[in-house]
């Protein structure tokens, strides 16, 4: 008989249980799908439009010049819980809906269209972009930091707020004064030369206070987002672009940007069922260049890009990065509208320096009127609360302006193109 060969070297050894059965496989199951991770925080409500004043109200109105009234974490907490809490989300949120699927060049907020008061709220902001001509900036030497110069342009324009009120249709000079005090704080901190998401909120509450004395009405709120607050937003980027105003915060309070909040929120409503434009698209440079101009969330994102000294919004804006991956606009305008809850509302360095007049009313029990921080008058960030781990989310520390950067970049003769990451 033939010979196996190697074959015979497989036998079992002696002893060793050859006839052993092969354990069987485990049954294959099917991978369960993994459940789509959700955010337990729920999207905040809508509150109601704060109510307008009537005639009668009007005639008996005590006005009150703003002043901080925030100079605790109870404060903060009384705030929170406060009706005037709720007529500043009501007001946010209701100006977003407003304007949710409407371009900028909607025919609805044409010039044609627009009301007195808007067009002249789009005037006076004119006007303001223009003071920046009568306070030009001292010669910067290569410095990153706010330049001097952007006091006498705070100073021009709390110089001219009077007259802008009473071309509103405003006679009352306590009226007058308690507005005028929400929108001289609207273009940044005369002494700190810094400007933040607090001050963007501060132009909202000064057109909160025009319609509360029913110089806007409820018509007028898609054209103040969309025409209105757009024109604010061209006049803040000349002011920081001149003065080189420093970011409210060292870190743009949460990282979104160094300045801005309500361009993505209010943004984002705009996009919100957009056919084609999706959240990726700030990544196409040809989206950013063709609608820019018709969506304030990518006019915001086109304006980062253009102040920065690379190239990349993971580089320079890794949460607007991040962001851009959400699978729908529902999911950014949601997540957009807790941010502002939360970052804005919800943090005492921002609030802090929030003022409290009549039309926006402190709540009961809240301390006493802080007189370092009352309308024209600017502190320098003494005698009111820190909590010990956000010292420099406030007014502490200086931090240079990203615009300055590039700005200065391009006067020593920089191109002005961007830098690429090497591994980019």
């Amino acid at each position: 008989m033939a010979s196996h060969g190697p074959l015979q070297s497989q036998a079992a050894p002696s002893g060793a249980h050859a006839s052993s059965p092969i354990p069987s496989l485990p049954k294959l199951e099917p991978r369960k799908r993994r459940a789509t991770p959700s955010n337990p925080t729920p999207v905040p409500a809508t509150p109601a439009l704060p109510s307008q004043l009537d005639d009668g109200a009007l005639a008996t109105w005590s006005f009150a010049v703003p002043a901080r009234r925030i100079l605790s974490k109870r404060d903060h907490e009384l705030f929170l819980a406060s009706p005037s809490y709720d007529a500043v989300v009501g007001w946010v949120f209701g100006l977003a809906e407003a304007v949710v699927d409407t371009p900028c060049s909607a025919a609805a907020v044409s010039d044609a269209r627009l009301s007195e008061p808007c067009a002249t709220l789009l005037r006076i902001l004119d006007e303001v972009a223009a003071l920046t001509a009568l306070s030009p900036p001292d010669e910067q030497g290569g410095s990153r930091f706010g330049n001097k110069a952007f006091q006498g342009f705070v100073d021009l324009v709390r110089a001219r707020a009077d007259a802008w009120h009473r071309q509103l249709g405003l006679d009352d000079p306590a009226a007058i004064a308690e507005a005028s005090a929400y929108l001289t704080q609207s273009f940044g901190n005369r002494d700190r030369i810094d400007y933040g998401s607090g001050h963007e909120l501060n132009f909202a509450v000064w057109l909160l206070c025009l319609y509360r004395l029913r110089v806007l009405g409820a018509a007028d709120l898609p054209a103040l987002a969309l025409r209105v607050f757009a024109r604010y937003l061209d006049a803040m980027r000349a002011v920081q672009m001149l003065y080189y105003l420093e970011p409210a915060g060292s870190h743009g309070v949460w990282g979104l940007d160094d300045y801005q909040f309500l361009p993505f929120l209010w943004g984002a409503a705009q996009l919100l069922h957009h056919p084609y434009i999706t959240p990726r698209a700030i990544h196409h440079d040809l989206t950013l260049e063709e609608a820019a101009g018709d969506y304030l969330y990518l006019g915001q994102v086109a304006f980062v890009n253009s102040t920065k000294t690379v190239k990349g919004l993971r580089w320079h804006s890794p949460m607007l990065d991040d962001i851009s991956s959400a699978r729908s606009w529902t999911k950014i305008d949601g997540g957009m509208r807790r941010m502002f809850v939360a970052e804005i509302l919800g943090k005492l360095p921002v609030m802090q320096h929030f003022l409290f007049g009549s039309l926006v009313p402190a709540a009961d029990g809240m301390s006493a009127a802080d007189p370092d921080a009352t309308a024209g008058g600017e502190h320098e960030g003494h005698g009111h609360s820190h909590d010990g781990k956000t010292w420099d989310d406030c007014c502490g520390i200086k931090v240079p302006s990203s615009i300055a950067a590039a700005q200065e970049m391009k006067k020593m003769g920089g191109s002005d193109s961007l830098r690429r990451i090497p591994f980019d």
